[in-house]
């Protein structure tokens, strides 16, 4: 049963002590499928997260005519053991001009971008789309660097749809530029050795591309033979959690189990450098160099420091799931922050906050950093919850779970006519289900 279109997050008094198991990261998840389907033999993928955008993943594999096999863990409902029979870079099917192969996406960027490199060493012919607003996302810089190799790819617009024609191993250098999205470069690091590419990346410092660095680490981690990879914790996922300590510092009575410490995850630093409730803020925090997706939660608990802080390098959030430069920006506003817009850096000032209906614009990151301000500031209520399913399925049972294993927040059900409550959906616990 899904979640109810408008629900209204209850503040905790106080957290209770806590550690929470967060779910497998949707970006190592989503580079290591197409790594093993790539690789030779049997790759056994431990933690890997099973969610929208990974679920699109396995299926545009098993449509290309990848053996993937799915079975849940137990110890977090979100993750599953998948294992993947890879072909030593051959891809099994393929259409043809008049019937291409179709691969549906969804709203996945990295399946988008990683599976249009990855078809091109196909013999075949493979149309992807998607939900209209990824056939909105930026694909040009991809594109341009595969038909440098010597593919042919058609799409009006150089956005999805696009159809590509593979055309099997096609070594020689490319560079791409990674101005709108380090996907880009992910995508082409990712089918390198089986494409025989050498991959260089323009548009921005290497220290300054976070994904790109993990994909590099990735590949020259991952068993190319075959066995077994342990996909850890997604630390985006986790600073929800995290940011519970910063909206009560001086009780730090919250963490998340297995916390990554590969250096992988430019997140991972989130629990040092998110703004604390009644503290001084740091000045500046960088889209680039500082956090990657997690920012946007330091962004929302931002007001309730004691200090202005700004937050810079925003611009590829504006081309992801949904504007999110201004989305954030006009939701924080209904909740009476001060925000300032100046290029594609936000400053946000210390403000009294209150509640407010917040649009989430279909964007799971929306919904999950404003429930978690729901937890500090009364009457936040957010329309269409069911969307953390992208990345983080059973992200509102861990709020309602009791502690330890979750913060036990009390949940409602809204009417989307008058916006008061219906019922208790802590009540029906088969809600919050993964």
């Amino acid at each position: 049963m899904p979640l109810p279109e408008l629900i209204e997050i209850i503040p905790l008094t106080a957290p209770s002590p806590a550690e929470i198991t967060i779910p497998g990261s949707k970006s190592i998840t989503n580079r290591a499928l197409v790594l093993a389907a790539l690789a030779e033999g049997e790759t056994t993928l431990h933690g890997a997260l099973w969610s929208e955008d990974t679920e699109a993943m396995v299926d545009c594999l098993r449509r290309l005519g990848f053996e993937v096999d799915v079975v849940p863990e137990a110890e977090e409902p979100a993750n599953r053991t998948m294992r993947i029979r890879g072909l030593g870079g051959r891809i099994p099917r393929g259409g043809t001009p008049d019937a291409p192969l179709e691969l549906f996406v969804g709203n996945a960027g990295t399946a988008a971008r990683f599976l249009t490199a990855m078809v091109c060493l196909g013999d075949g012919v493979y149309r992807l789309t998607g939900v209209p607003r990824m056939h909105e996302r930026p694909q040009a810089a991809l594109l341009a660097a595969l038909r440098r190799l010597g593919y042919r790819i058609d799409a009006e617009g150089d956005r999805l749809p696009a159809v590509v024609h593979g055309g099997g191993r096609r070594p020689g250098p490319v560079e791409v530029s990674v101005e709108e999205s380090s996907q880009f470069a992910s995508a082409l690091l990712l089918s390198a050795a089986v494409g025989g590419w050498t991959v260089g990346v323009t548009g921005a410092n290497d220290d300054e591309l976070p994904y790109v660095e993990m994909t590099r680490r990735l590949v020259a981690a991952f068993p190319r033979a075959g066995g077994a990879f342990q996909i850890e914790p997604d630390a985006s996922s986790g600073s929800y959690f995290w940011a519970v300590n910063a909206l009560w510092p001086d009780l730090a009575a919250v963490k998340v189990r297995n916390w990554p410490t590969s250096g992988w995850q430019i997140d991972a630093d989130f629990p040092v450098l998110m703004p604390h409730a009644g503290e001084p803020a740091s000045a500046t925090t960088s889209r680039k160099t500082d956090l990657g997706d997690a920012i946007m939660t330091a962004i929302v608990i931002a007001p309730l420091a004691t200090s202005p802080a700004a937050f810079t390098h925003l611009g590829v959030l504006r081309r992801q799931e949904c504007e999110r430069v201004a989305a954030l920006k006009h939701e924080l506003h209904r909740c009476g922050a001060q925000v300032q817009e100046r290029g594609d850096t936000l400053e946000i000032s210390p403000s009294r906050l209150h509640g407010a209906i917040i649009n989430t614009y279909h964007d799971h990151r929306m919904a999950m950093c404003f429930a978690t301000l729901g937890l500090k500031v009364p009457g936040m209520r957010l329309y269409d919850p069911s969307c953390v399913k992208k990345t983080f399925p059973d992200f509102f049972q861990k709020l309602a779970a009791p502690a330890p294993d979750g913060l036990g927040a009390e949940i409602w059900e809204c009417s989307t006519v008058d916006g008061k409550r219906v019922r208790r959906l802590t009540d029906l616990p088969d809600l919050f289900a993964a």
